[in-house]
C-alpha cells in the first residue's frame, strides 16, 4: 500500500474481529509507535496491549470506573464488555516528563501521533483499527489502575483487528475551510 493512499483513505473501522495483529505485525506497528515526533526523545508514551484475558482485565476496570461514578446497572454491564468490540485494544497513556523545553501538550500530542502511526501501520498490514478515547480515558479509578501520575493522560485505547465490514467509498474532504496560505 503506497503512503500516500493510506493516508488519504483512512477510516476508523467500529467493527473488528479476530485475527489481530501479532508477531512480526504486531512489533511493526509498535516500532512505528516509538518512531512518531518525539522534542528531546523524552518517549513520553506507555503502552499496554490487551488481547485475551487482557481484555477481560480491561473490562473489569472500566466495570470498576462504571460502579465508582455510580452508572445504571446497564451501563456497569455494557463497561465491561466495552473492549470486546476488537480481539486487541492498545491503551495508550502519555507519562508527563517535566522539561523546560518539552512542555506536557507536546508530549501528549507526541503520544497522539504514535496513537495514529499504530493504527496507519495496521492498515498497511492488512488490519484496521479505531481510536477511542470517551469518558474512561480520564476516569480516575481507570487511571489508577494503569499507575498514571497525576500528570499522565490516557490519550486513548486503540482497538485493533480485521474488519467486518467492506472498505467503504468515503466522500474527498474539503480542507479549504480549514487552511489559509500566507504568502
Amino acid at each position: 500500500m503506497q503512503a500516500l493512499d493510506l493516508l488519504l483513505n483512512r477510516s476508523s473501522q467500529p467493527r473488528l474481529q479476530a485475527p489481530a495483529p501479532e508477531s512480526s505485525a504486531l512489533e511493526n506497528i509498535l516500532k512505528c509507535a516509538v518512531q512518531a515526533p518525539d522534542h528531546r526523545c523524552l518517549k513520553p508514551w506507555r503502552f499496554i496491549v490487551c488481547t485475551g484475558e487482557g481484555l477481560d482485565k480491561l473490562g473489569r476496570i472500566f466495570e470498576k470506573a462504571a460502579i465508582a461514578r455510580n452508572a445504571e446497572a446497564s451501563s456497569v454491564e455494557r463497561a465491561s464488555q466495552l473492549p470486546f468490540r476488537a480481539p486487541m485494544v492498545v491503551v495508550a497513556i502519555c507519562e508527563y516528563q517535566a522539561h523546560d523545553k518539552v512542555p506536557r501538550v507536546e508530549q501528549i500530542a507526541s503520544t497522539a501521533c504514535a496513537i495514529q502511526a499504530m493504527q496507519m501501520a495496521a492498515i498497511a498490514q492488512g488490519f484496521q483499527g479505531m481510536w477511542r478515547t470517551g469518558s474512561y480515558a480520564t476516569d480516575e479509578t481507570v487511571k489508577r489502575a494503569f499507575d498514571c501520575k497525576d500528570d499522565d493522560e490516557i490519550v486513548g485505547f486503540l482497538y485493533l483487528g480485521t474488519s467486518v465490514l467492506k472498505p467503504m467509498n468515503r466522500p474527498e474532504k474539503a480542507f479549504d475551510k480549514h487552511v489559509s496560505y500566507w504568502r
